[in-house]
């Protein structure tokens, strides 16, 4: 009997190389897909027989999805609006390398410089990697400015060969070191998965990117937030839920002591450290605090 042929993936995912690569990778297993990789290699392994994968520059990624060599990718809303790409946004991701917030494309210009509004920059030259946004960006605001296409590390031309920057950040923290200071926000951008519209349009492809957009934002979801259950005495069950609204809509189960119950829910790890003493000194008991993979709404 000759041996069966092995199935085709369903996907190609594009995923993106470079400084989301690695918070990609984990956002992925959080959310339940293995994908390794081989440092000489951009075909990663995913232990998914429905996804095949390749990795790419962000930058290059949502041409790519337009184009129908991947059924999906991930890239910053920012490229895809760079590139004019003609996709299917299916939801945002709002994660990055070094935060859980939206970055930032920014003007920058030196700190000791006259620079103070683009205004300023008339007949000047500016360095950036996003060309087409920062030009209408110019446009828009009726500066002529020589705007150059920078491949990179555009901080460091400032100001002894270009005048100012456009530059993405997340801290500002990049900027400050090269003395450089904002002078207005262009653009805030995400992550986002994006698909083909022939793939969107295909029944089984667009149930498994939709499974694959539900994981990745459960993932998410859970970033922030963790478990906790405790043990309290009844009597003080409608004061607890008054004094904490974080617990507004606790899981409530008897013991078999009928005076006391047990309580859990999902709060934001930012809180803990306050709630934890609080419960404690209404007596609760047997208070456990738990991490969460995902948490689906």
């Amino acid at each position: 009997m000759p041996a069966a042929k092995p199935t085709a993936p369903l996907l190609m995912l594009g995923l993106p190389k470079g400084s989301l690569e690695q918070a990609t990778l984990a956002l992925f297993a959080k959310a339940g897909w293995k994908i390794t990789q081989n440092s000489r290699s951009y075909k990663p392994g995913i232990d998914d027989p429905e996804l095949d994968g390749r990795f790419v520059r962000a930058q290059e990624i949502s041409r790519y999805v337009e184009h129908g060599f991947f059924d999906c990718g991930l890239t910053g809303s920012d490229w895809t609006l760079e590139n004019q790409s003609d996709v299917q946004v299916v939801c945002d991701l709002i994660y990055s390398k070094a935060s859980s917030a939206k970055s930032r494309w920014v003007l920058a210009a030196p700190e000791d410089s006259a620079i103070r509004s683009i205004k300023d920059l008339a007949g000047k030259r500016v360095a950036t990697e996003l060309v087409r946004v920062t030009r209408e960006y110019f446009d828009k605001n009726k500066v002529k400015a020589e705007i150059e296409f920078s491949w990179g590390a555009t901080e460091v031309k400032v100001p002894d060969m270009v005048d100012a920057i456009v530059d993405i950040t997340e801290t500002g923290s990049s900027l400050k070191a090269n003395k450089l200071r904002i002078v207005d926000t262009i653009l805030e951008t995400n992550t986002q998965l994006i698909a083909n519209k022939k793939s969107w349009a295909n029944k089984a492809k667009r149930a498994k990117i939709e499974t694959i957009a539900l994981m990745l934002q459960g993932a998410l979801n859970a970033a922030s937030k963790v478990g906790l259950k405790f043990n309290l005495p009844k009597a003080k069950l409608k004061e607890i839920v008054t004094t904490l609204p974080s617990l507004r809509n606790p899981t409530v189960s008897p013991l078999s002591d009928p005076a006391w119950i047990a309580l859990e829910t999902i709060i934001d790890e930012s809180v803990v450290r306050v709630i934890i003493p609080t419960l404690k000194s209404h007596g609760a008991e047997g208070i456990i605090e738990y991490p969460l993979n995902k948490v689906v709404y």
